[in-house]
């Protein structure tokens, strides 16, 4: 028992060598830094000195109501549940492979009977003839475990690892996403919720007009073609009154999707579009921050997982060592199996040196080297459509400002020219023509500021998730 115990050891402390290729992480194909122009902001002074992917999602995002949607969205969300479910069973293959490194011992116990002829026929002794004979056997065996001098299994076990590691991060991204979907989704809402709102009151307005007209036309002061043009403002603002509550509606559902759940009536009080208040983020970035990225680094381990069944592939051209042994005690009666002295033992090592395999070596190998070339690929094309995120939002950020200014400053010009044509309307001045294409252009002015506004929040929230914040709760304190 004791040299089948040593020999057991000694198999699975065995070391084995590796045939994986030495890994360089490929160049990332962009530029060192974001783009700077006009269109990109500059470097913000009073950006929180933490990185962005470090910024909890309750300190970016102020508002109590969203910040209880986010919650109950990780926590019942179906797709993020399945990513979540992915890393389990990627976890579980994981450890299926590197069982492999380890030999399978078992006890075993068996009865062999066997019958010999009565004629002695058969190379059986004479004195053997009509008799029967059992054997007890019982003992502890490794069957067909393969020593793993080249590191086949242990290739193997990191390639399974690798996938391991590249599903946890997609299950990062998923939260990032999720976190990201729920702000968007609210948002919108809220600038929906306020085109509604804004729509209703224009169409009071334009009502009140459509009825003075129709009065002044019953005296005499105006005339048919200014009561139908007064009746376009009303059957546009009825439109889009309609369009604007079903996309509240369609908005509440989207909500209630990510969720996981129907919107909660017990919601904490939010705040309105203007009120929205994010965390500032730190502009003039260099663009390595991209490697950090969850999804980037899920497509590393991905790429690390092919360069491991590289070295597989390769094991596969040299021998193979299997070991089967068992030791244990034997006996011709079951009392007696334990106390007796017949040990019995067995050691059954096995080699296979691969000759002729039909080309199917080479062609595993030929695989396996054109996979980790699409790795590469996949790595550096999410590099690339990362960064382009990055300088997207970046430019978003760096416009935005500009254009709500601009389009602030077009409604206040609308809503005076707008009270100033009402005046000279009821002084006589002018016709109801001019107050009318007045009060249409201020009803699209505003309507293109709360637009540019919502616009603006999302790509504030964008910027935060395409730099892989969203992962946690809150911001870690700093050091």
């Amino acid at each position: 028992m004791r040299p089948f115990i040593s020999l057991l050891i000694a198999t699975t402390l065995l070391g084995a060598c590796s045939l994986d290729p030495d890994y360089r992480r490929p160049d990332a194909p962009v530029a060192d830094r974001f783009p700077d122009g006009p269109a990109y902001p500059q470097a913000n002074a009073a950006a929180p000195a933490v990185p962005a992917d470090a910024i909890g999602w309750r300190d970016f995002f102020r508002d109590p109501q969203l910040q209880a949607l986010i919650e109950i969205a990780l926590r019942n969300n179906r797709d993020l549940r399945v990513s979540v479910l992915n890393v389990a069973a990627a976890q579980a293959q994981y450890r299926i492979q590197r069982a492999d490194l380890f030999p399978t011992v078992a006890l075993t116990g068996s009865e062999n009977t066997v019958g010999f002829p009565k004629n002695g026929s058969g190379g059986s002794a004479p004195a053997l003839a009509g008799k029967t004979a059992t054997v007890f056997t019982a003992g502890l065996g490794v069957t067909s475990f393969e020593l793993d001098l080249f590191g086949k299994a242990a290739s193997e076990s990191r390639s399974a690892f690798e996938q391991y590691l590249g599903l946890e991060e997609t299950r990062r991204s998923a939260q990032i996403s999720l976190v990201a979907q729920v702000a968007t989704a609210y948002l919108t809402l809220l600038g929906d919720r306020q085109l509604l709102k804004l729509t209703q009151d224009t169409l009071t307005s334009q009502t009140q007009s459509y009825n003075l007209t129709k009065m002044t036309l019953n005296v005499g002061t105006a005339t048919a073609l200014t009561l139908r043009q007064a009746e376009t403002t009303v059957a546009t603002a009825q439109a889009n009154l309609a369009q604007y509550t079903r996309q509240v509606a369609q908005d509440e559902n989207a909500l209630a999707l990510l969720i996981g759940q129907p919107l909660p009536a017990d919601l904490p009080p939010g705040r309105d579009l203007d009120g929205q208040i994010l965390a500032a983020l730190p502009a003039g970035l260099p663009s390595d921050v991209l490697t950090r990225r969850p999804d980037i680094m899920a497509a590393e381990h991905n790429l690390l997982a092919a360069n491991a069944s590289i070295g597989a592939a390769r094991a596969a051209f040299f021998p193979s060592i299997s070991l089967t042994a068992s030791a244990g005690k034997s006996s011709t009666r079951l009392s007696t199996l334990f106390t007796g002295p017949a040990n019995a033992w067995s050691f059954a090592p096995q080699v296979v040196v691969p000759i002729f395999t039909g080309g199917a070596n080479v062609a595993n190998l030929d695989l396996a080297k054109v996979q980790k070339n699409t790795q590469i690929a996949e790595y550096e094309k999410a590099i690339q459509t990362a960064f382009r995120e990055v300088a997207d939002a970046l430019a978003a950020q760096g416009t935005y400002g500009d254009q709500l200014r601009a389009q602030r400053t077009l409604v206040d010009a609308n809503a005076d020219s707008y009270r100033l044509a009402m005046m000279r309307f009821r002084t006589g001045v002018d016709s109801f023509l001019t107050t009318l294409d007045s009060e249409r252009s201020l009803y699209a002015s505003q309507q293109s500021l709360i637009v540019a506004q919502l616009a603006n929040r999302i790509s504030e929230v964008t910027m935060y998730k395409v730099l892989g914040g969203g992962w946690n709760e809150h911001t870690p304190a700093a050091p």
